[in-house]
């Protein structure tokens, strides 16, 4: 089976209007540096980017004072704080309760984009390009991993068959692999 036969199975799997494709990697390894640097290319291409990124740490984007964070701390969620720049939505979630992808993805508005991406959600089926980098000495993921379809390292590694391999320093590289791989799959 090829990455893109791959590909096209989980994207069946996920039930959405877009293609969604993950990055994943050990911490450390430059997931939101090479997405910075990938998703300026792909808007260049004309496509419309929405972007999931899963944080296992708590966080506040409100800060305390504030009045959303004050009606916030009263009970109301969600709360959406909207100014003419830009819309922000904080929803408190059950911490009991792991984040599921699914979920994440019914919250975006799929009818304004082209393509999801996703950083981490790493135990979750959908399709996946792992970034690997030989001298930070971790596992190759995509090993126990059947829905990577794809391995940007920084080195030429020895990959099986039917994984792709791309080059970490070259975001155009893996700009393209999107393009001819993962977009034609939804056309």
């Amino acid at each position: 089976m090829t990455s893109y036969d791959n590909y096209l199975m989980l994207v069946d799997m996920l039930n959405t209007q877009v293609p969604v494709l993950g990055f994943v990697a050990a911490s450390g390894t430059g997931k939101t540096t090479l997405l910075t640097l990938l998703i300026p290319i792909l808007k260049q291409k004309g496509l419309r980017i929405g972007l999931i990124k899963h944080s296992h740490h708590d966080f506040e984007i409100d800060r305390p004072g504030k009045d959303s964070f004050r009606l916030r701390e009263a009970g109301a969620s969600p709360v959406m704080l909207v100014s003419r720049y830009r819309r922000a939505m904080i929803t408190e979630l059950d911490p009991e309760q792991e984040t599921r992808l699914e979920d994440q993805l019914k919250q975006f508005d799929q009818s304004e984009l082209d393509l999801i991406l996703v950083e981490g959600f790493r135990a979750e089926k959908f399709p996946k390009i792992e970034l690997h980098r030989p001298s930070l000495a971790q596992s190759l993921l995509y090993l126990s991993d059947p829905d990577i379809i794809a391995v940007a390292t920084d080195a030429v590694l020895q990959t099986l068959p039917h994984i792709m391999q791309l080059d970490l320093n070259r975001p155009e590289m893996i700009a393209e692999f999107i393009q001819i791989q993962v977009m034609k799959a939804h056309d």
